[in-house]
């Protein structure tokens, strides 16, 4: 019996990379492969900046749904520039090499269009950043894949050109940071990387 249970912990451990019972299976653990504490799909921090007018004004856009899932909810107000930050690694500090990614899929509803940003760890501030359209669903809950081709992504003259190319800020990636400039009611319930597995905080 000893044997057998042994050989099953083993197996586990193979499966999980993980040893049951320790601070990083105990730190992971949570529905649906979720954190510990608020996520969707294991990106924990959805932040409001408080750049722009917005609904909530700054902090985190997490509200619960259907029991123990989460879901992002914000209202860009005015036409102005507004700005929602998501950190892959979960923290400011962190940063991701998603050179090797072919995109992601973004579960979301939005009444207008609006933009995602790649924000390198180099390049953080300012507007002149690689970005890609996000197109209004009309209030309708989409899931569309975004590529992380170069050719896929773009610049506005409005908020500049980086001096910097897509390819150095991919293996970098500290954010994507999505961005409006009109009046527009935003729900985020998805948003898988291809290939990257955020950590938990």
């Amino acid at each position: 019996m000893r044997k057998l249970v042994a050989a099953v912990s083993v197996a586990v451990v193979g499966l999980l990379g993980v040893v049951p019972g320790t601070a990083v299976a105990e730190r992971d653990r949570g529905v649906s492969g979720e954190c510990r504490t608020p996520s969707i799909d294991r990106l924990q921090q959805w932040l409001a900046s408080g750049e722009g007018a917005t609904v909530p004004a700054e902090g985190s856009l997490l509200v619960p749904v259907r029991g123990h899932d989460y879901a992002a909810k914000v209202s860009f107000l005015n036409a102005e520039w507004h700005v929602v930050v998501v950190w892959l690694g979960n923290q400011f500090e962190a940063q991701a090499d998603l050179s090797k990614s072919a995109g992601f899929w973004l579960t979301y509803s939005a009444t207008e269009d609006l933009y995602v940003q790649l924000r390198p760890a180099s390049h953080w501030s300012g507007g002149d950043k690689w970005l890609t359209l996000v197109p209004s669903t009309h209030g309708r809950t989409v899931t569309k894949f975004f590529s992380f081709k170069p050719s896929a992504w773009t610049t506005l003259p409005e908020l500049g050109t980086p001096a910097y190319s897509f390819d150095s800020a991919i293996r970098e990636a500290r954010g994507l940071v999505f961005v409006g400039k009109t009046a527009n009611e935003i729900t985020f319930r998805g948003l898988k990387v291809h290939g990257y597995r955020p950590p938990c905080l």
